[in-house]
């Protein structure tokens, strides 16, 4: 298909957050090497760990890196828009294609609509209309019912001469196999060259041994058992010739290298029945200064190799012997040299064991050529071969490329992920954790690099090591919660996984990247953290108490002297008043210093009451300003980084070249993580309290706060309740005559009643 030249005109619409190109039909896709790269998505992703037929995205994968490039995606796109009549069939996503869909104006179109055609015919599908990806991935079954597929390998079956036949399963069993496309073991020419040369070095060799047979096979036929025999014993013999050697040079000490009686003690207790370890240390025989091993006599636990030896070579050097000496043993020995010497030049080992009868014939037959004309046959089908692998990467990507583009150009999937229907190529599963559950789970390929760069994202993510007897290896996920508290998330929490096929994981949480998930959580978060800092300087603080007490306790005991008589009880000392008085000072003045605490926070009250007016509401104005200055700074930092969350950085940490950011606002967050909901209880708790008390509570509340309203508003002052008093005018005038009266003696006039100090009336 032709392609404008103009430049092509785009659709562009705003998704989470950002602009990003529509590909919306298939000429959007026939024109993407327009697309300027600074306007992709996605620039590169990998091949491995995606929810995407893997073997599509390795065909894309021209120069086999582990990575689909931007420059693979066009060239694909090229090649598909160009072998297809209508292009908008790709956005149809389905496995089967009609064969007339196929461009045949194309030259590539013409050869894979063939190739097609040639495919269902090998399937025994001739009157077939369409094809599917089942049918082009099942190559044993195209090739099945071929002599030759192009692969450079032939079997017993591309030939129906036996002969021919019978070396190619030679072949197999010396050399080794390569598997044809039809799925039988078969050989290529390379595994021939080396089975015929093979053979003509093997044959070599054993014409050289029998050039020579006189010297190399001294026994003839039982040369090399001869020599495992000596073999056997070689070492022992040796042994016994040295003793009586040693025994000839120090005849004092000649007991000490014969058998003596503590070896004969130590095996006397045993099953001697079965040779054993101790009986097979003895010397092969009673040691003599004459140096001559007797026939007779022979260490029983050597007699069975000894018989071999005698047997193959002693007594065909000396029929007569009773005895052999050390000169005649090592003769013997020497006999092999020739032998051992034409056994070290052997070649083509691997055709041993066919044997020197069958290596010969095979020569002499002489079918390589025949052989490797058969190869030739097959390659001459490369071409047609190629064409039915091309069918087959088509159909994959026929499939599934408009799915690649929706997750690599734009992230549509993605954004559309709410839908059940629809998720994005990098989200694995569903995990389940603290009555939840997130769709929004990513496999982890480089934890070390999610270290890094996960903390960049601002989202609140949850790192799992996952599990399955159903599966060979562990994975990791990094699951995203966007909604909920995670009060209850920590460290070795459990949960369960479930991949996109539904196979169910065990998932145990081992790292968490903190962030807020909620700005209502950001809310309560100041309370919840004064909350555990309270809890932990209490428990604290009871647990050194504890402590100190138990020890202080210990100590004690440790000290205490118990009296044995009265008198001795009676000189017990008493108990120390004045440490007793301490400890009871002290817990009084720490009970002194709570009550300066709340007197300090009952006057800052006070004071802060003062400063407003007596208008009722204000007391809730004040609330709501304390709530804003303790909330207010969380809830803002938790609304900045919500609106900022990224998951391009934890995509990066994945493999991904992310060419922009991918927003998760609070809103589309929200479809991500699915909290539990439970509908309205039908039956009764038993252990639910009482209605009545919950309604008293609350009453007593309600009370406590009306009250508080009516008394810091000055509305109980006519019940003698008042907040704030005036000070009388009376009491003003007294308090300015007051200094006259100072410089009267207070000592000396004593205090009048105050009727008397009243001022008469008349």
């Amino acid at each position: 298909m032709k392609k404008n030249k103009e430049s092509y005109k785009w659709t562009y619409v705003s998704v989470g957050g950002m602009t990003r190109v529509d590909i919306t039909s298939g000429e959007d896709i026939a024109h993407l090497g327009e697309l300027d790269k600074k306007q992709w998505t996605v620039l590169s992703c990998p091949v491995k760990g995606l929810e995407l037929d893997e073997r599509t995205l390795a065909m894309m994968d021209t120069n086999n890196d582990g990575k689909i490039h931007v420059d693979e995606v066009i060239a694909a796109a090229n090649w598909l828009t160009d072998v297809l009549k209508d292009n908008d069939m790709l956005l149809k996503q389905e496995d089967t294609l009609p064969l007339d869909a196929f461009n045949v104006e194309s030259e590539e179109g013409k050869r894979l609509a063939a190739s097609a055609r040639h495919i269902l015919d090998n399937l025994g599908k001739e009157d077939a209309t369409s094809i599917s990806v089942a049918d082009t991935s099942d190559s044993v079954a195209i090739f099945a019912k071929t002599q030759f597929n192009g692969d450079g390998i032939i079997t017993p079956g591309s030939t129906d001469d036996e002969s021919l036949q019978a070396v190619v399963n030679h072949i197999i069993a010396t050399i080794g196999k390569a598997t044809d496309r039809s799925g039988v073991d078969g050989v290529n020419a390379e595994q021939i060259e080396q089975f015929y040369a093979a053979l003509a070095d093997y044959s070599q060799w054993q014409a050289e041994g029998q050039a020579a047979k006189d010297d190399v096979f001294p026994y003839g036929d039982d040369t090399a058992a001869a020599l495992d025999a000596c073999n056997a014993i070689k070492e022992k013999m040796d042994d016994f010739f040295m003793r009586c050697k040693l025994t000839a040079f120090a005849a004092d000490k000649a007991e000490s290298l014969d058998v003596t009686a503590g070896q004969m003690e130590a095996v006397s207790n045993l099953n001697l029945a079965v040779i054993n370890d101790d009986i097979a240390q003895c010397p092969l025989a009673r040691v003599t200064a004459e140096a001559e091993l007797p026939y007779n006599g022979i260490n029983p636990a050597w007699q069975g190799a000894f018989d071999a030896l005698r047997t193959l070579l002693l007594d065909k050097e000396n029929p007569d012997a009773d005895s052999v000496s050390e000169a005649q043993w090592k003769a013997a020995l020497a006999r092999f040299d020739a032998y051992n010497a034409w056994c070290a030049s052997h070649k083509g080992d691997e055709v041993a064991s066919l044997g020197i009868e069958t290596v010969d014939a095979l020569l002499k037959a002489d079918q390589k050529a025949a052989l490797l004309e058969l190869v030739e046959k097959d390659n001459e089908q490369t071409e047609e071969a190629n064409a039915i692998d091309a069918v087959d990467k088509f159909m994959h990507l026929y499939r599934d490329f408009y799915t690649l583009l929706k997750n690599y150009v734009s992230m549509t999937d993605f954004y559309n992920s709410y839908k059940d229907d629809v998720k994005a190529v990098f989200q694995a599963g569903r995990l389940y954790i603290d009555q939840r559950s997130t769709d929004l789970c990513i496999l982890v390929s480089d934890m070390g690099k999610h270290g890094e760069m996960a903390s960049l994202s601002g989202m609140y993510i949850v790192y799992c090591a996952c599990v399955s007897k159903m599966k060979p290896a562990p994975i990791t996920i990094a699951a995203v919660l966007t909604d909920g508290d995670v009060d209850n998330l920590r460290v070795g929490t459990n949960a369960v996984f479930y991949d996109r096929d539904g196979l169910d994981w065990d998932a145990t949480v081992t790292k968490i990247v903190d962030n807020p998930i909620s700005v209502r959580q950001a809310f309560w978060a100041p309370y919840k953290k004064l909350a555990n800092w309270i809890s932990d300087r209490i428990n604290k603080s009871a647990a050194e108490k504890e402590s100190a007490s138990t020890a202080n306790m210990l100590n004690k005991a440790d000290n205490v002297k118990v009296p044995t008589t009265a008198e001795g009880a009676a000189a017990a000392p008493a108990p120390d008043a004045k440490k007793t008085s301490f400890d009871i000072a002290k817990f009084a003045g720490i009970f002194a210093a709570i009550g300066m605490a709340v007197g300090y926070i009952a006057s800052a009250l006070v004071s802060l009451a003062h400063g407003i007016t007596a208008k009722w509401y204000n007391i809730f104005l004040i609330l709501l300003v304390l709530i804003l200055i303790i909330s207010g700074p969380s809830m803002f930092i938790a609304w900045r980084k919500l609106r900022r969350r990224n998951l391009a950085p934890v995509l990066n940490a994945n493999g991904w070249a992310i060419n922009s950011k991918i927003r998760v606002n609070t809103r589309f967050g929200a479809t991500l993580t699915h909290l539990v909901k439970f509908p309205k209880a039908v039956s009764k708790d038993p252990f639910e309290t009482p209605a009545w008390i919950k309604w008293l509570r609350r009453i007593l509340l309600l009370l406590v706060v009306a009250f508080a309203v009516l008394f810091f508003t000055n509305k109980l002052a006519p019940y003698g309740l008042a907040f704030r008093k005036e000070k009388p005018a009376v009491e003003a005038v007294e308090q300015s005559e007051a200094p006259a009266e100072e410089n009267a003696p207070v000592a000396d006039v004593p205090a009048a009643p105050a009727e008397e100090a009243s001022v008469p009336t008349e």
